[in-house]
């Protein structure tokens, strides 16, 4: 029932940084943990952070040292800052709230993310 919309996506160059901002409609603290995905051309959605509740976040190892989530319980909104962004970034990034069951994931809309050289 909690809806997340995505923004901040845009084109940025090569070095440069980003922050993508994900609002939840309810609290965030009703989901398990938040993360965010991205889906790059011609590649299978993957991984790229996430943090559960109430514990340190976890990073994929292609973004670590680069990206940072960060979750604002009192917004109900989570963030990905992004730096030194690379071209291989470039891909929709999506949102998602992870239940605190077995049931499927809530997902944003994914917003845009390119990177030029």
């Amino acid at each position: 029932q909690v809806l997340l919309v995505e923004t901040g996506g845009g084109l940025v160059q090569a070095g440069g940084s980003l922050r993508l901002s994900c609002a939840a409609s309810g609290s965030i603290a009703s989901f398990y943990g938040m993360g965010w995905f991205r889906q790059r051309p011609g590649k299978q959605r993957e991984l790229v952070a996430h943090i559960p509740d109430r514990r340190s976040p976890v990073y994929a190892a292609s973004v670590k040292g680069r990206f940072t989530i960060s979750r604002d319980s009192a917004k109900n909104t989570i963030y990905l800052q992004m730096n030194n962004l690379e071209f291989e970034d470039t891909a929709v990034y999506y949102c998602a709230g992870q239940p605190r069951n077995y049931s499927p994931w809530t997902w944003g809309q994914g917003t845009q993310v390119t990177v030029s050289s």
